[in-house]
């Protein structure tokens, strides 16, 4: 009976106190009133976000889950009204391919076939000519929506291949000490390179190819480019093929680090970035390659 009774007192004695949240409701009430009112507006906008960018995110995934079409622009508006690049292009019959290379696909596999990554070239000079018709030939390769997002920086000047060779020099020095793993490492020695890169000055000409991310349209907006890594890449191996044709040596180098050094130093726009880089000449008397084997046919193709 005496516990009860203490229990009874107890309760008695805390109604009878004042509650803080009671005495303080006037500052409380304003506080909880914010919050939620922040809460709501917050959820609110993110839902217009989310139903607004629906139909273009749900797009997105049905043309290419997981493959890379470029910058992926979202719709301003639903009702916002496009005009394509290519405007009203008029069609035309097309009889097919006339132009043709004597002894056809062999003759054309036995010049791919005697191309090689060469890194020691000779001091020979090359007509500008010549790298201007390769150049304009790799122009010829298909892209996206036709953007033809690429460009070409040649650069046949003796102190800005030098300040080129430095500035890879320089990072490529840190990737083969540092960030390359020693997997890697392991990989490129049969190989016989390095961080040293003397065919970046040795040879008459360096072709930089950076790809345009995206557009600029005449308006300001950005424009974009599908596809913008994938159309460059098959514009360059174009562009190989056609300095092979040309009796040119080449070198397809990627590097490391260096995109937004080179692309300051050349003075090209944010929407490019580097994709490859190419010394291209003639090889050196005393020049050598691995002897590599390629893939037989049956490693590469499979017939349905």
């Amino acid at each position: 009976m005496l516990p009860l009774l203490a229990d009874l007192k107890t309760t008695m004695s805390l109604l009878s106190e004042r509650s803080l949240i009671l005495e303080n409701w006037m500052y409380i009430a304003p506080v909880i009133l914010l919050i939620a009112t922040y809460l709501y507006v917050t959820e609110n906008r993110n839902h217009r976000r989310r139903n607004a960018n629906n139909s273009s995110k749900e797009n997105l995934t049905s043309l290419a889950e997981s493959e890379y079409i470029g910058e992926y622009q979202e719709e301003n508006s639903p009702s916002e009204e496009y005009v394509s690049l290519l405007e009203n292009v008029k069609h035309k019959p097309f009889p097919g391919a006339k132009i043709v290379l004597d002894g056809g696909a062999t003759r054309f596999y036995e010049i791919a076939n005697d191309r090689r990554s060469v890194r020691k070239y000779s001091r020979r000079s090359v007509d500008f000519s010549v790298i201007e018709k390769c150049i304009q030939t790799a122009g010829t390769g298909p892209s996206g929506a036709h953007t033809q997002p690429w460009t070409f920086c040649v650069v046949g000047n003796s102190e800005m291949k030098q300040a080129i060779r430095e500035i890879i020099e320089n990072e490529e020095l840190e990737n083969y000490a540092k960030r390359m793993s020693r997997k890697w490492t392991t990989d490129l020695g049969p190989l016989r390179t390095n961080h040293i890169k003397e065919y970046l000055t040795d040879a008459p000409y360096l072709i930089l190819v950076f790809k345009k991310v995206y557009g600029i349209r005449t308006d300001g907006q950005k424009q974009q480019h599908y596809y913008n890594e994938i159309s460059v890449s098959i514009a360059t191996g174009i562009l190989l093929c056609a300095l092979q044709c040309a009796g040119l040596n080449s070198l397809i180098s990627t590097p490391l680090n260096c995109g937004p050094a080179l692309r300051q130093l050349l003075n090209r726009p944010v929407n490019e970035k580097l994709l490859v880089l190419l010394p291209v000449g003639y090889a050196a008397d005393d020049c050598e390659v691995p002897d590599l084997q390629r893939k037989p046919l049956d490693e590469i193709m499979v017939k349905y």
